[in-house]
């Protein structure tokens, strides 16, 4: 392109804010669908358990109702995922607490709460295995062989003699925990029966064509006969990409059998439940230094808690195994990584997907490691940030690396030096100042992007607007926005010209999940050149009929022009091409792969990540010395994101995304009461406010990658990944204790400065 950049890079207005702000904009429970029924399920309230059988109580009339066990599925027992084991309904055996045992569609609540109090399910109780030390110890096979749901191991040079050859090694072990995605709107699906005998179901969702393959798996049927549609979603962070599948099939079994619309809503409190959650883990850390603070030699070995099925567990260990050191220069390393299975719900996608827990150990590794020497974090820090041409341990070769960059202008911005280690004043306040500096891969590991092969369309509208056709969803982050901004550029169309429909499987190709920092880097760049196509095949039909070159024909403010010619606007030569060809300009794409990325899945080696953003974040704490009250005044964040499409947009991103790194550092407590979630609502589920939320000053540094749509990266995950380790940073700064676990609640100080006592 050779025009300059109009909108990309502009603050245009969200094209869904008017909706949501207005209340048009409906969710999947405000769909008008006469004759719905309501679905709901039987949840096991143990752990672990085998089942005897399953009993109808004699005095409801089951006529009134819709009943599904394990025993009336019309194929396999499993939600389709990475792994096939988790099943649709609890067949022989209950795996966890909040296992659906028995689905119900009633015409009212009334009659389904009636309904599912009257089934009673005869178990004989088992032992659960409730946490991964237990699990790896074996103290019951509860999953394959060994309980381990997924393992990777890195070697990278020569570990043995490097540690020989250390001035000191330092050990420590980390441990992090769950965290509930808390999205506005829970999950929900709506299921009609189709009139070819397939099924049509709409819901709150990130992938529509995970959900559409697990529907065509479990139910038995074609892929062309499952239409799966995306509706308004409030929020997921990940949460609602594994599972929709398994409420989506839930659904659609009972509208099949019952003949009837059924729409299945959760309650805050089932939701909470069942549904999946960050990954806890424990991490240890072995570490052999120099005097001078450099790594020579780093063992890692990665614990994560799967839960009961392993769901996204794989994919998420392998992110967190590749993002565990950091933005930090590892010459020799040894990494292991396992995700073990406990009797607890499962565990899955969550922002950051893997790389929080990683990168939370290595931060605070090389907080630790400063201790030892008696150093600066920063001086331990500087002496081993990535720069370019370095070696990954993964074996990939940095392209470009920017942590130098980040750090240099995250200090500058927060006077970081000038607030570290400083002089407590004469009252009951500590402050204190941490720093972290990491870095985010944005596509699917390895060759995830080449094995989706990604799709992309645009399309001209009977309205004249064009249309962005992809499986990408909006779902807060801004995709129907930054989307349409891509199409509009290369069309050099206003961005209001260009809109992004939310998707239906029936209708748009599939470009792969809304997951992993993909959807600007990896479907924008395939996006531009279905914008691109477009606009070459409307370019030869104007020079054809003007009788000119199509390098003549010039692009501007929907218009094409020749020389001093005005030809006409786009939306005349749109509907001119309709008109001539029966049927719409349509422009298309599929994913191009860089040749010089390669990945060896087998030996786990190669190009991890296609490129990769970089941050650094310092976090100011105050704590209050009666309560150990934890405030967080101020927190900067410099964040190289190659281009920002929308700089507005990604701001959001990275004050949301750190804001919520915070929480889960500081407060986000997930209590469990031997198997359960205690707190299991809003008002018991702490997570921070308006009130809590710090100042930002936020910098968004360009380097543009030649990977993504005007070098654009992925941007959404990356802020998840700093934030607590900064905090516990700036807590030991406060407070002179060292955290090595998560949340840093008031007790969990208080616990810390008891240890510091004795």
């Amino acid at each position: 392109m050779t025009e300059r950049l109009k909108v990309v890079g502009a603050n245009v207005p969200r094209h869904d804010a008017l909706a949501k702000v207005t209340g048009r904009a409906r969710y999947v429970a405000d769909l008008p669908c006469e004759g719905a029924w309501i679905g709901g399920a039987l949840w096991s309230r143990t752990p672990r358990a085998r089942v005897r059988n399953i009993f109808f109580g004699p005095d409801f009339d089951w006529s009134r109702v819709t009943v599904i066990t394990a025993r009336d599925l019309p194929g396999p027992n499993e939600v389709h995922m990475i792994k096939d084991d988790y099943p649709i309904l609890a067949g022989n055996e209950i795996s966890y607490y909040g296992q659906a045992l028995a689905l119900v569609a009633a015409p009212d609540k009334q009659t389904l709460e009636e309904a599912i109090a009257a089934i009673h399910p005869d178990l004989e109780e088992l032992p659960p295995v409730l946490t991964v030390e237990a699990s790896l110890a074996q103290e019951a096979v509860i999953w394959g062989e060994d309980n381990i749901q997924a393992k990777y191991r890195i070697d990278h040079g020569d570990i043995e003699t490097a540690f020989a050859t250390s001035d000191v090694i330092v050990e420590e072990t980390y441990r992090t925990h769950h965290q509930e995605h808390l999205y506005l709107e829970t999950n929900g699906m709506l299921a009609r029966p189709g009139t070819d005998g397939g099924v049509i179901v709409e819901g709150s969702l990130q992938c529509p064509y995970y959900v559409a393959r697990a529907l065509a798996h479990a139910l038995a049927l074609p892929l062309e006969k499952v239409v799966l549609r995306q509706t308004e979603t409030g929020g997921a962070f990940g949460g609602k990409e594994d599972y929709p599948s398994a409420l989506a099939i839930q659904t659609a079994l009972l509208a099949l059998k019952s003949g009837k619309p059924v729409r299945m809503v959760l309650e805050r409190r089932e939701d909470i439940n069942v549904t999946t959650k960050r990954h806890p883990s424990v991490i240890r850390h072995r570490t052999g230094v120099a005097h001078d603070g450099r790594i020579l030699a780093a063992e890692i070995d990665i614990l994560f808690d799967g839960g009961a099925f392993s769901t996204m567990s794989p994919v998420v260990l392998s992110r967190g195994v590749l993002h565990s050191w950091s933005a930090y220069r590892l010459p020799n390393a040894r990494i292991l990584g396992r995700a073990l299975a406990t009797n607890t719900a499962p565990n899955g996608a969550f922002r950051g997907f893997g790389a929080p827990q990683t990168v939370f150990a290595m931060e605070r590794q090389m907080d630790r490691i400063a201790r030892e020497l008696g150093l600066s974090p920063l001086d331990v820090r500087r002496i081993n940030l990535l720069k370019a041409g370095d070696t990954l341990p993964c074996g990939q070769v940095l392209r470009s690396a920017y942590a130098d960059l980040v750090l240099d202008r995250a200090l500058a911005l927060s006077g970081y030096e000038s607030k570290h280690s400083r002089k407590q004043e004469e009252d009951r306040v500590l402050r204190g100042v941490g720093v972290s500096v990491f870095l985010h891969g944005g596509g699917f590991t390895g060759a995830g992007e080449e094995k989706i092969a990604g799709r992309a369309a645009v399309e001209v509208a009977e309205d004249g607007i064009v249309e962005v056709l992809v499986s990408s969803t909006e779902m807060g982050q801004g995709a129907a926005t930054v989307l349409p901004q891509i199409a509009a550029e290369v069309l050099a169309l206003p961005a209001w010209k260009v809109r992004h429909p939310n998707p239906d499987t029936s209708r748009v190709p599939d470009s792969g999940p809304t997951v992993a920092s993909r959807t600007t880097m990896m479907v924008g760049k395939i996006l531009q050149g279905a914008a691109e196509d477009m606009r070459a095949a409307l370019t030869a039909e104007v020079a054809k009929t003007a009788g000119t070159s199509p390098e003549s024909i010039v692009w501007e403010n929907g218009r094409l022009s020749a020389g001093d010619s005005d030809l006409g606007s786009f939306e005349e030569f749109a509907q001119r091409y309709k008109q001539e060809h029966g049927k719409s300009l349509r422009g298309e794409a599929t994913y191009d792969p860089p040749p010089d990325c390669q990945w060896n899945e087998a030996e786990y080696r190669g190009d991890a990540y296609k490129d990769y953003a970089w941050a650094c974040d310092v976090v100011e704490v105050e704590i209050d010395t009666d309560t150990l009250e934890l405030r967080v005044p101020r927190v900067t964040s410099v964040v190289e994101i190659g281009k920002a499409i929308h700089p507005m947009l990604a701001e959001g991103q990275i004050i949301g995304g750190t804001l919520q790194a915070i929480g889960w550092g500081a407060m986000e407590d997930v209590k469990m009461e031997k198997w359960r979630y205690r707190n299991n609502s809003v008002s018991t589920y702490i997570i921070p406010t308006a009130l809590d939320a710090p100042d930002f000053t936020v910098e968004i540094a360009e380097t543009p990658s030649p990977f993504g749509p005007w070098g654009a990266k992925g941007l959404g995950e990356l802020p998840m990944d700093g934030g607590a380790p900064a905090l516990a940073a700036a807590v030991d700064d406060a407070l002179g204790v060292f955290a090595t676990e998560l949340p840093l609640t008031s007790d969990r100080l208080h616990a810390l400065l008891r240890q510091r006592r004795k």
